[in-house]
């Protein structure tokens, strides 16, 4: 056999086994599996940007309320917390690990807010409210991120599972991915609102 047939018969196997993965789902389980992983990156991005506020946060408050001292460490540690956890997001129980360390954050910054709300001279910090409208763009960014994630992973899960795409999955150990638990369906459509309204008038 020629060195010419060789190659023209490599040419046709490979042609052939593009044209079959691309018919039995391959292709588009590569595409979804991209998708998961890019909203994942973005959910991370997100979270990471609402600890990135947190130190300027609790010296802010810290300055005005230094007798809150239980309620500046909840949040402090609470940061830790997420500091500490090592998710991996095809894992569920690190998923889930991530995720209650993520809503631990998220109460002790409510808690935080609901005690700024005690002193008018700290609402009326130039400080505290550039922080504040930093920190619900933020919440509205990780709550869009969140559900672009859920969304990527339902569309992989469906596509990974119906024939016969779930032939190919099997065959490339392609499985279901884990997914964040949603307690209140409604409010990953519904970004939080933090307003302290309007400052404390000068004296």
């Amino acid at each position: 056999m020629s060195d010419r047939t060789r190659r023209l018969m490599a040419a046709v196997l490979a042609l052939t086994a593009a044209l079959t993965l691309g018919g039995c789902g391959y292709n588009d389980i590569q595409s979804r599996d991209e998708q998961t992983t890019s909203a994942w990156s973005e959910v991370l991005n997100q979270y990471q940007r609402r600890a990135d506020l947190i130190p300027n946060l609790v010296n802010t408050v810290k300055g005005y309320a230094a007798q809150e001292r239980d309620v500046l460490i909840a949040v402090t540690e609470a940061r830790s917390r997420v500091g500490q956890v090592q998710v991996n997001p095809s894992d569920p129980a690190s998923l889930k690990q991530f995720e209650d360390a993520q809503r631990g954050m998220g109460s002790a910054l409510s808690r935080l807010l609901v005690v700024a709300e005690n002193y008018p001279q700290l609402k009326s910090d130039a400080n505290f409210r550039e922080l504040q409208a930093q920190l619900e763009g933020t919440e509205n960014r990780i709550t869009v991120a969140r559900k672009r994630f859920i969304e990527a992973i339902q569309q992989y899960n469906t596509l990974v599972r119906q024939f016969p795409v779930n032939l190919t999955a099997m065959v490339f150990s392609y499985k279901t991915k884990p997914q964040f638990t949603v307690e209140n369906e409604a409010a990953i459509a519904k970004p939080p609102t933090v307003d302290f309204g309007a400052p404390a008038p000068a004296k």
